[in-house]
C-alpha cells in the first residue's frame, strides 16, 4: 500500500464518523402526546405540566432541536412504534410494551377508576360484574388493552378522551375508566357537574406509572442523554415542583 493511501484511509474514516455524528445531531426529536389535564393546547402551542417536564428534560440534555405535537392517542402511539426519533409521553409502561420502546423516565403515577353517571345506577361489586356493561375506551390505550386482557368484550372505542366522555353523558356507554384528574378536566370541558359522576371501581392492575419513551430506532446516545437529564431534574425536585404547579 502506498503511504498516501495509508494516510487517506484514517482521514476518510474520521470524516465519515464526523459526518454521521452531524447527521445524528441534526435529527429533530418529535415529542408526541394526547390531550390530558397535563398535556393540552393553549395559545396555539402544546403545554401543560407534563409537557413542561419533557421540555426541561430535553433542554437539560442539550437536545434543543425538537417539536411537540398533540394527536389522538392511537396516532401518537403508531408514530412511536414506527418512526425514528419519536418521544412519546404519558405512556403507561406495561409488560406488553416493555420491548417496544426505550424507556426514558417515569413522569408520574396514576390510578384509573370506572365512573358512571349518578342518574344511571349499576350493580357492580367486582371487576367481573362490570363485564355486563358497555365501557367506553380509547383506541390502543392501556385501559383498552387491560380490559381486553381481562375478557371484556363490550368495549366501545373512541379516538379521543373527550369523545369517550361524551358517549357516557349521552348514555351510549355505561362506564368510562378515568383518573380523578381526567374526570375533573372533562367535566370542565363539557360543562358537566362532576358531582353527578360516581366512582364505581378502581382498576388496581391497570394503575401504573406514566413515562416518556423513545421509539426503538432512536439513537442510544439520545436515549441515554434524556435518561440522565431526567434523573438529574428528578433528584433536584424539579419534576415534582413542575407537576404541582396550579
Amino acid at each position: 500500500m502506498r503511504p498516501s493511501a495509508r494516510i487517506f484511509r484514517p482521514f476518510l474514516l474520521t470524516s465519515l464518523l464526523w459526518l454521521a455524528m452531524a447527521v445524528g445531531q441534526a435529527q429533530t426529536i418529535h415529542a408526541v402526546t394526547e390531550t390530558t389535564p397535563y398535556t393540552f393546547v393553549a395559545g396555539g402551542r402544546v403545554t401543560g405540566t407534563a409537557t413542561a417536564v419533557v421540555e426541561q428534560t430535553l433542554q437539560r440534555a442539550g437536545l434543543t432541536d425538537y417539536k411537540l405535537s398533540l394527536y389522538p392517542w392511537a396516532r401518537a402511539y403508531e408514530l412511536a412504534l414506527k418512526e425514528p426519533n419519536v418521544l412519546i409521553f404519558l405512556i403507561a409502561r406495561t409488560p406488553a410494551r416493555e420491548q417496544q420502546f426505550h424507556w426514558a423516565g417515569e413522569i408520574m403515577k396514576i390510578e384509573y377508576h370506572l365512573f358512571r353517571l349518578r342518574s344511571h345506577p349499576l350493580d357492580i361489586g367486582s371487576l367481573e360484574s362490570a363485564k355486563a356493561y358497555t365501557i367506553g375506551v380509547m383506541r390502543d390505550d392501556v385501559r383498552q388493552q387491560y380490559l381486553r386482557s381481562k375478557g371484556f368484550e363490550r368495549l366501545v372505542v373512541s379516538a379521543q378522551s373527550l369523545d369517550n366522555f361524551q358517549k357516557l353523558l349521552r348514555g351510549q356507554v355505561d362506564l368510562v375508566p378515568l383518573t380523578a384528574d381526567d374526570a375533573t378536566s372533562l367535566c370542565r370541558q363539557t360543562g358537566f357537574d362532576c358531582a353527578q359522576l360516581v366512582r364505581v371501581l378502581t382498576l388496581d392492575e391497570a394503575s401504573t406509572g406514566l413515562y416518556m419513551a423513545y421509539s426503538l430506532p432512536t439513537a442510544p446516545a439520545v436515549v441515554q442523554r434524556t435518561q440522565q437529564a431526567f434523573e438529574q431534574l428528578k433528584a433536584q425536585g424539579q419534576v415534582q415542583r413542575i407537576l404541582e404547579r396550579p
